[in-house]
């Protein structure tokens, strides 16, 4: 006796253009989340704030502006946004590009020009490395724009990556820990700077760049130096997260778990206490450093 079992049915296939929608849909929380939670842990945002978002036209800097948008309708707290960009006039840039795209979306901007493009052309030796200067002179002009205006706060959109990178540039180059902090306050004192995307991965921008269809202006000024330092610490950290996927994040975390004691700067942790008997004496530098020898033994 031979029983016929049902057909099952086929799950309906889902079409690529809502696979793709759902990806997106879940990119665009994740960011949500993640710029939301570092907002949260550096205290990056408070009330009545206004916040200068500065606005290149790179991939980091709309995405920035794009999430803090989302975040601005639900937040705990009321704050203004203002896009601000530097046309530092360098050759061929779209100008049209930036505010067609800031009205479309209908969020006050100003547009300031300042010809940095000629300085650092000028200044800077054929074949050397223009961003030091460049970005110093961008800094300035951003900083006084802020100072006239009155924000409270200065958004840029440095990612997870950069952060990561910043601080094997210090090591290898620079012989020091430091890195580009989540929030900082300006050497004058002035201004604090916030890094809304310290949490976000570069590829998580790249991909949510691409599905919002940001109109991408690409920096014609340091694009074409290949052989910049920062370039070379990004081919390591890609063939790291090749080899091992997950190591720049776990880098990233470790940036924010410091144990001063296992390290070895006596500023940050108090050596000469650790361990130190009753009342005994310092050391004292100079008499090491000196290396006579004391005592009857010492040769005639």
């Amino acid at each position: 006796m031979s029983t016929v079992l049902p057909l099952l049915e086929p799950k309906p296939h889902v079409r690529a253009p809502q696979r793709r929608a759902h990806e997106n849909n879940k990119l665009a929380k994740r960011l949500r989340h993640q710029v939301g939670r570092a907002i949260a842990d550096f205290g990056m945002i408070e009330e009545g704030d206004k916040v200068m978002v500065c606005l290149s036209g790179g991939k980091d800097s709309y995405t920035m502006l794009d999430i803090l948008l989302q975040l601005q309708a639900k937040a705990p707290v009321k704050f203004e946004l203002v896009a601000v960009n530097l046309d530092q006039k360098q050759p061929d840039f779209p100008e049209h590009v930036l505010p067609t795209y800031l009205e479309s979306i209908g969020v006050p901007y100003r547009i300031l020009e300042q010809d940095t493009y000629s300085v650092v052309t000028r200044v800077v030796p054929e074949g050397k490395t223009m961003c030091s200067l460049c970005s110093r002179l961008r800094r300035g002009a951003l900083y006084a724009h802020a100072a006239e205006q009155g924000f409270t706060k200065i958004a840029l959109g440095h990612h997870r990556d950069d952060l990561v990178s910043t601080f094997f540039l210090n090591l290898f180059f620079h012989a020091k820990l430091a890195g580009m902090p989540p929030k900082l306050l300006s050497d004058d004192g002035q201004h604090v700077v916030i890094r809304p995307l310290a949490y976000v991965r570069e590829d998580d921008i790249s991909a949510y760049a691409q599905a919002r269809q940001f109109p991408i202006i690409p920096c014609n000024l340091c694009g074409s130096q290949e052989n910049l330092q920062r370039k070379q610490v990004k081919k390591m950290m890609d063939a790291w997260e090749r080899e091992t996927p997950g190591r720049i994040e776990t880098i990233a975390r470790a940036l924010g778990n410091l144990r001063p004691s296992q390290l070895a700067d006596p500023n940050l942790f108090d050596f000469l206490s650790l361990g130190r008997r009753g009342d005994a004496p310092l050391p004292d530098a100079r008499a090491w450093l000196a290396g006579e020898p004391q005592g009857d033994d010492t040769p005639a």
